[in-house]
């Protein structure tokens, strides 16, 4: 048994990854003057020291013979980094995939990315350029109604508060979950 296709497969969702959002939605991020997630991490992590962690998550789109013909990656990125060669944990919305919206993201990376600043008791910055979540219409076609927003994992973002120092960044119009 080979494992070629599979593996074939995890290298275009990676290559897929780095468009984010397409090239006309990261040209209107610049258009607005604005730096994609991607770019701010590239600002501010020590060179070549970002390792993302959950790159692969995301809606793949596939053909009728199962082949992976396109890639929509979660639009909230995480790793580890370093900063003056001091460790940290860095996060933020991509707005370039759905407006950076917490109803677009894949929930359970944000909890991880929380946890993971939590468990190895590192500073967390956090790039927040989401527009919220909750009662989105995206939500209501989806779901067929709307719902009051729990936040998940909530304890454990206030626990890191007493644990390591933690930064929040408002880069956009931030609204919802993100503000």
């Amino acid at each position: 048994m080979s494992w070629e296709q599979e593996i074939s497969e995890l290298a275009l969702r990676n290559t897929l990854s780095e468009k984010m959002g397409g090239d006309e939605k990261v040209a209107r991020q610049h258009d607005f003057g604005k730096l994609t997630i991607r770019e701010r991490v590239a600002k501010i992590a020590d060179p070549g020291s970002f390792h993302e962690i959950g790159k692969l998550a995301g809606v793949g789109e596939y053909d009728e013979n199962g082949n992976l013909k396109d890639f929509t990656p979660s639009n909230y990125i995480f790793g580890t980094a370093e900063i003056n060669g001091k460790p940290v944990i860095v996060s933020g919305d991509d707005f370039t995939v759905r407006g950076g919206s917490a109803d677009a993201s894949i929930a359970g990376k944000r909890l991880q990315a929380e946890g993971l600043a939590v468990e190895l008791r590192l500073p967390h910055i956090r790039l927040v350029d989401g527009m919220g979540g909750g009662g989105s219409v995206k939500t209501i076609e989806t779901a067929g109604r709307t719902y009051i927003p729990r936040v998940a994992g909530w304890e454990v973002i206030v626990g890191h508060l007493g644990i390591a120092p933690s930064v929040s960044l408002a880069l956009g119009s931030v609204a919802g979950i993100g503000a």
